[in-house]
């Protein structure tokens, strides 16, 4: 539901720019060229290191019945939106027995590592750390606290069997420790930035350990590349449509793009999805801001603004044709709730039935709605989603005219905590910055 907004001439116009896009992605010819890595991931993943990754998951599992898996950004991000897309949202409440997949390191609140570490005060443990660097404050400081924490209970040489680096291949702090300490590792290519490692050992390992069939993950994206490629055009190529689309209502003012489904198990799929849009589009001054909504939930917060406020939003709706079950409402003798019109109809089609009034509605208040639709949710089809929306988001970065594939403005915040925190070498720049505090009431 674009075209009442934009003329069909401007997307067939921006569809040409986006197959030439297309094409430097896959010659590696435009901007961020050495961070094209991910283009042609999917299709280089062999059975070898698949393998390898199922070895070391089992091991982790028949180890511990907790993993936490320390990272932040596309460190962490991919791996959990595919385990909550993919997992049992009420396992725990069923007393589900086997291995749980935790995260730490994303964020620096003493309340949640504390919690963390009461709540497996008497559980097993194991930890995977990804990192490039190691040095990254946030998971940096969480696998300091988590390592001293499985040393104290297994040893050294039990966590040697216990810590698995997902880090770079020869260079960096935790390369060197996971060397000296005798840790496991796997590689996180040269090639691939992290918000688009989620089909590296980044994402597949702690996919692995939670029992997600990566097989099929990889498999999903395999299809996905081949439909993407630079040879299929614009008419039949769905990430260039989506990508000439948006960039099409944001030249027209569309200025935030709604992430949004009427699923709950895809909600993290949105916080990658803004990771992967927010970091990749927003420099020099452009960019389309990613924001989320989880519908309809959403609706009873911020159905009111989407429908009636500012006109500056689309929609992009991820829309699942087939549960994996479904529930039948059924017809009560009084009547009480006035639901009985309801009575015999399976709650996919109200849900369904939901989806397709508001985007009714969104559309005639003003709000362009676009649809990604899948079959069902499973390994194979996220497979094939994340690896659409990486490729859509290459292609969208070039049309913006920015390198998708720098991040330049993460380093601002860094360097400031770098110096207020007084590491060694920012000592000048962090009495400037606590004068400034200071200045503004905040010291």
């Amino acid at each position: 539901m674009a075209l009442p907004f934009v003329p069909e001439a401007e997307i067939v116009r921006l569809g040409a720019e986006a197959e030439r896009c297309n094409g430097m992605l896959q010659e590696g010819t435009g901007a961020g060229a050495d961070f094209l890595g991910w283009v042609s991931l999917p299709s280089s993943i062999d059975g070898a290191m698949l393998e390898r990754v199922d070895e070391v998951a089992r091991r982790l599992r028949q180890l511990a019945s907790v993993v936490v898996v320390i990272g932040i950004g596309g460190s962490y991000l991919g791996a959990r939106a595919v385990q909550e897309a993919l997992g049992d949202p009420f396992a725990g409440l069923g007393g589900a027995q086997g291995t749980q997949v935790v995260y730490a390191g994303q964020n620096l609140s003493p309340d949640y590592l504390s919690s963390l570490l009461r709540a497996v005060s008497d559980r097993s443990l194991a930890l995977i750390v990804v990192s490039k660097s190691g040095t990254t404050t946030e998971p940096a400081v969480a696998f300091r606290i988590l390592r001293e924490e499985i040393v104290r209970r297994y040893g050294v040489r039990g966590a040697r069997e216990r810590i698995v680096a997902v880090t770079d291949r020869a260079r960096g702090a935790l390369k060197k420790m996971a060397d000296e300490q005798g840790y496991d590792t796997f590689v996180i290519p040269d090639d691939v930035g992290g918000r688009y490692s989620v089909l590296t050992p980044v994402g597949l390992l702690p996919l692995a350990v939670a029992g997600v069939d990566v097989a099929a993950l990889v498999e999903g994206a395999q299809a996905a590349e081949r439909a993407m490629g630079a040879e299929v055009p614009f008419a039949g190529n769905p990430a260039l449509q989506y990508a000439a689309v948006r960039n099409a209502l944001y030249r027209k003012g569309y200025k935030v793009e709604l992430f949004g489904s009427y699923e709950p198990a895809l909600r993290d799929v949105g916080e990658w999805w803004k990771q992967l849009y927010g970091e990749s589009e927003g420099k020099q001054g452009r960019g389309i801001f990613p924001a989320s909504v989880t519908f309809t939930t959403d609706l009873h917060s911020m159905g009111q603004y989407i429908q009636e406020g500012e006109r500056m939003l689309f929609e992009t709706i991820v829309s699942i044709e087939a549960p994996h079950t479904d529930v039948t409402v059924q017809a009560e003798a009084d009547d009480a709730d006035g639901l009985n019109f309801l009575a015999g109809r399976r709650l996919s089609e109200v849900n369904r039935t939901a989806e397709n009034g508001v985007a009714l509605a969104h559309c005639d208040g003003g709000v362009p709605n676009l649809r990604v639709t899948l079959p069902r949710v499973d390994a194979y089809e996220i497979g094939w989603l994340l690896y659409f929306f990486e490729r859509a988001c290459g292609v969208s970065g070039y049309l913006l005219g920015v390198n998708p594939f720098d991040q330049p403005g993460v380093e601002a915040y860094k360097k400031n905590m770098f110096a207020l925190l007084g590491k060694p070498g920012y000592e000048a720049e962090g009495e400037r910055l606590h004068e400034r505090l200071r200045d503004m009431g905040r010291e």
